[in-house]
């Protein structure tokens, strides 16, 4: 195992897979049938790619210096959405850090309002930016689940993918997050766990109670879960292995590590994913790419489009070579290990 608990690229570098990254082609050689939607019960809001940190595996190319936010009118009508349907269960926030939104707290009070579950994707360190000391009381106070990001358990591998000073903050913020409950039997909080480099992420269960280990006896730090997800081999992440010139290897693990049991799980199936500028796409991934949702048949939809999502139902789903990122080992989605 490599440091931090990655699993090893099995194969030589320079051995490429021997089909093409096809995921569609991958699928019916499985005898799988194109993806399809059932009826959508979670609606992910990407607020904009403005972020106190910039991680080289981002994959959203998130920053301090990005621009890209939601505006008043759409996170007012993201909130009409939400209230217009009850079938929409988990209404879940991400970003770049969806906190430094102005919008935010209007957002997740208009969730919460309508009686979702609202889950917040934290980067923890966002608790000690410029005027954000009022987070973990609102946390609290409108019951939110937190998952965050904490890429190892490791100071050195923290820092190595998040910049130096990430890990000290991020247990500082968790020792206040624990205070107030949450991963100590009030409310969930949960931690993702990013491979480093370019590997597959091991698996969940073992590397949980590691986590747990080191957490807990070195910091006194508690969580509910460990969510396992693999970096996705687009924009930063991409740019990276480019760089390295380890591009082709980790298209190749992905591809050779394709797993059919992760495929009735894939989270494109009930989420919907509404960008800063109100557009409509099958997850956070294909909103980056600018791969437009599967249903419209490769037209851009926004929230404005749309009043039931439920019609959704049945569509196809949007696919690309990235796919096997989320198909590869125990599989990978944003509530973690599919397999």
């Amino acid at each position: 195992m490599a440091a931090g608990g990655d699993i090893a690229n099995p194969l030589p570098a320079s051995e490429a897979p021997d089909r093409r990254a096809d995921f569609a082609a991958t699928l019916a050689g499985h005898g799988l049938p194109r993806l399809r939607r059932s009826a959508p019960t979670t609606l992910q809001v990407n607020v904009g790619r403005l972020c106190n940190q910039a991680c080289h595996h981002c994959h959203v190319d998130a920053g301090p210096g990005r621009k890209e936010i939601m505006a008043a009118s759409i996170a007012a009508r993201v909130i009409e959405l939400i209230g217009a349907n009850p079938a929409l269960r988990t209404i879940d926030f991400t970003g770049g850090a969806p906190e430094l939104n102005p919008n935010f707290r209007r957002l997740v009070e208009g969730a919460r309002a309508a009686d979702r579950e609202v889950i917040v994707r934290c980067n923890l360190t966002v608790l000690f930016a410029p005027e954000m000391e009022w987070l973990p009381e609102f946390y609290r106070d409108a019951r939110v689940h937190l998952i965050c990001s904490l890429p190892c358990y490791s100071s050195a591998n923290v820092e190595r993918q998040r910049g130096a000073g990430v890990f000290d903050a991020s247990i500082a913020a968790l020792r206040v997050l624990n205070r107030l409950g949450f991963g100590a039997g009030r409310f969930p909080l949960d931690l993702v766990y990013n491979p480093v480099g370019p590997f597959l992420p091991p698996a969940q269960d073992e590397l949980e109670r590691r986590y747990r280990d080191e957490l807990g006896g070195g910091f006194g730090v508690v969580f509910d879960r460990l969510l396992t997800l693999a970096n996705m081999p687009i924009r930063r992440f991409a740019r990276d292995l480019e760089r390295l010139g380890r591009a082709a290897e980790y298209m190749g693990l992905l591809v050779n590590h394709f797993n059919p049991m992760t495929v009735a799980a894939l989270m494109c199936r009930t989420l919907v994913s509404v960008g800063y500028d109100g557009g409509l796409y099958d997850c956070d991934f294909n909103q980056m790419l600018a791969l437009p949702l599967g249903a419209a048949g490769g037209c851009a939809l926004t929230i404005f489009d749309i009043e039931d999502f439920s019609a959704l139902a049945g569509a196809p789903i949007a696919t690309g070579p990235h796919c096997f990122g989320c198909t590869a080992g125990a599989g990978s989605s944003c509530g973690g290990a599919l397999a």
